[in-house]
């Protein structure tokens, strides 16, 4: 197996995620289980299984082929890539994640009629197919089976990530409508390295503590620690925040804002923006930060009641992020 890790400066191994664990992946279109997706799950989860197939070109036989390899495999998540995505999603009672899902595959691949190459190996040998009319409704009625049976406990098992400059696919609104889980990241259509680490791996990462009853030590970051006077993200922030994810539950605590409304828009649009996907749902807004609970709170104006330990950012013994990170790398997750 190629080691991706040295190919790659970006990609990392996370030894301890889905350790033991089935991870079953479920390709896009013209795609396949030899993809480099698959290489790159296989290298950042290396104590995990990751079980992969070759999809039937016609969508039933597809669907047919994914619910027998769940129903053998009984995999602990799912992920899918774009009409792997849409396909996932029909594969209920599994934790899953859609990444770009094409739930309007019909309409994606109107213009692709004509002779299509695949674009990864396959285990048939099969090179290359037809895209024909009658493949392209074949694929509009399958997406019609989306989004049924879908209940409470269904909704909480389903994330959905999708990229805010997809050129392909645009479903987030309609993914939206059915699962509350629907998270931007900063990225296109395709998995790529950097998109699997900062914004993939922190869900798996939750999905994964949720199944092992794992509490994480929590950390609070003062959101004013964040960026500058121009709004602009503090030196090192990025990196002192992606140490930390990997150890610590991590929380974004903001003034709870009174006679300016739109501030919490403003914080909320700015996490999006600079933090992304891992930061979706750990926003706190609160005036009373002695009534939070956690282990750690990195505060430009510490709370003197706060029952954990605070971190004063900008001290003389904290001054920057790079402080920051060298305190919590001794501490080594605790």
């Amino acid at each position: 197996m190629l080691n991706f890790a040295h190919m790659n400066p970006y990609v990392k191994q996370y030894p301890d995620l889905m350790s033991g664990k089935k991870v079953m992946y479920v390709h896009g279109f013209l795609s396949s289980s030899q993809s480099g997706t698959v290489t790159m799950l296989r290298e950042l989860m290396p104590q995990a299984t990751i079980v992969a197939e070759d999809l039937p070109v016609h969508p039933e036989e597809a669907m047919a082929l994914l619910r027998a390899t769940v129903e053998r495999e009984q995999p602990q998540l799912i992920i899918g890539t774009s009409m792997g995505g849409m396909m996932t999603e029909m594969l209920t009672g599994y934790d899953r994640i859609l990444v770009n899902p094409a739930f309007q595959m019909g309409d994606t691949m109107s213009n692709m009629t004509g002779r299509q190459e695949f674009q990864n190996p396959r285990k048939d040998g099969v090179q290359e197919l037809m895209v024909t009319k009658g493949l392209i409704k074949e694929y509009k009625d399958i997406t019609q089976q989306c989004f049924a049976h879908i209940t409470e406990e269904e909704q909480s098992r389903v994330y959905g990530l999708f990229g805010d400059n997809d050129p392909v696919v645009h479903t987030f609104d309609l993914f939206k409508a059915h699962y509350p889980n629907a998270i931007r990241f900063h990225g296109e259509h395709r998995l790529i390295d950097k998109v699997a680490i900062h914004y993939l791996i922190p869900v798996i990462r939750w999905i994964d503590d949720r199944q092992n009853k794992t509490e994480r030590p929590i950390v609070y970051i003062d959101y004013a620690t964040l960026h500058d006077a121009y709004g602009h993200p503090t030196s090192s922030m990025h990196k002192a925040y992606e140490l930390l994810l990997e150890h610590y539950n991590v929380y974004i605590v903001a003034p709870a804002p009174t006679n300016e409304p739109e501030a919490m828009s403003q914080t909320q649009a700015w996490c999006e923006e600079y933090l992304s996907a891992p930061a979706y749902n750990h926003v706190i807004f609160a005036n009373q930060k002695q009534l939070l609970y956690g282990d750690y709170f990195i505060d430009s104006t510490p709370c003197p009641d706060f029952m954990g330990t605070s971190i004063a950012y900008g001290s003389d013994e904290f001054k920057t992020w790079e402080e920051v990170i060298i305190f919590f790398e001794r501490l080594g997750g605790q």
